[in-house]
């Protein structure tokens, strides 16, 4: 059992693997919404190839070539990760009509299209179009993404969970990955991340437009921070757990030679952190309070806490917000405090002093 490295390191060893061209970043400078403003000012500019064209896109850069490895069409709403998919689809099997899961695929347009009213170049923008079963694309409809919990809601035709597993339903509203009580669609784990870092590169790409456009639950209608609380911590969390992998770095490339412009939070992970880390509820540190959890990463299954400052809490969050661990006013023997018989997973770890407040990212294997 081991804690992973804080949050950058894991990411720095990510970004070697993505191939923008030399120089393409070379003007992100700044940090915060300067950052977020100078990453639009260099994928603005992208060729829109139109809505339609899509459909020859998809045959390019969403086959399947890393779970089961048979050509056959990726779809993120229907994909087992480690279990053979319920359905296949090839490139012919577009919709077309449907009435039931595993008919055909269409467009899914991870931010609804209903959102900026259909219009270009969002609506072909290839870096937030995936090819989806179309019976699942219907489900998710217009909702926002989040964390279901046990309200499922119905719907003709189809069974929920999905045959893979992803949902819809009443999000959850408690913790401090707090949801939305509403209802949203959820994505099986495998693809969390994918969902988030596409939502990072849209409200960057169109920060121009977007405060102008009618109103939808995920967005604030600002054009800095513009993902609304709590949806910033969800993707922000889901951004975390599920890290870049193969797939989008090799689809980001593909739209890169099919439009012109990058996902730099694709590039750039660490970039999610460096332009809404103020505005997140789990902040990395608070300069007031002097701590440091390690070792990190540890090969046991405990982990210290060292703080000049006496600690009145510990606090052990999941990544639902739900609270795994509460210590009040733990023992400290030479400014240390031990955490044992910890579990696999990723958690948050708040810590509370007279002092101010930190929260910690572990990630547990």
């Amino acid at each position: 059992m081991k804690l992973k490295i804080t949050f950058l390191f894991v990411f720095s060893t990510l970004v070697a693997f993505a191939q923008p061209p030399a120089g393409y970043y070379n003007s992100a400078t700044g940090t915060g919404f300067t950052l977020k403003t100078q990453l639009y000012n260099i994928i603005k500019d992208h060729n829109d190839q139109g809505y339609n064209m899509i459909d020859n896109f998809f045959p390019i850069a969403d086959l399947d070539v890393y779970y089961e490895n048979d050509n056959t069409i990726l779809d993120v709403y229907s994909e087992r990760p480690t279990a053979p998919d319920p359905y296949n689809y090839q490139v012919s099997n577009a919709c077309g009509n449907y009435d039931s899961e595993g008919d055909c695929y269409n467009k899914e347009h991870v931010i609804p299209q209903s959102f900026f009213s259909s219009n270009s170049p969002m609506r072909g923008d290839a870096h937030h179009l995936l090819p989806t079963d179309g019976r699942v694309n219907g489900l998710r409809g217009n909702l926002p993404y989040g964390i279901v919990g046990s309200n499922l809601i119905s719907q003709s035709g189809i069974s929920n969970p999905t045959m893979n597993g992803s949902k819809a339903g009443n999000g959850i509203n408690t913790g401090i990955a707090a949801g939305f009580s509403g209802v949203v669609f959820e994505p099986i784990n495998e693809f969390k991340g994918d969902i988030a870092r596409i939502y990072f590169y849209f409200v960057t790409r169109y920060e121009n437009l977007v405060a102008n456009w009618s109103s939808y639950a995920m967005f604030d209608g600002s054009s800095n921070k513009v993902i609304a609380s709590p949806f910033l911590d969800i993707l922000y969390s889901w951004h975390i757990n599920d890290p870049v992998s193969q797939k989008e770095i090799e689809r980001n490339n593909d739209v890169f030679q099919y439009q012109g412009n990058r996902n730099p939070y694709i590039d750039n992970p660490q970039w999610v952190q460096t332009v809404w880390g103020n505005f997140l509820s789990t902040p990395t540190f608070n300069e007031t309070m002097q701590v440091s959890v390690y070792p990190n990463p540890t090969y046991s299954n405990e982990v210290i806490i060292e703080s000049e400052n006496e600690i009145a809490e510990v606090n052990l969050f999941n990544i639902n917000g739900q609270l795994i661990l509460k210590l009040q006013k733990p023992i400290r023997i030479n400014n240390q405090y031990r955490l044992e018989n910890l579990t696999s997973g990723f958690y948050l770890l708040k810590i509370n002093s007279d002092n101010g407040s930190v929260t910690k990212k572990l990630i547990v294997n």
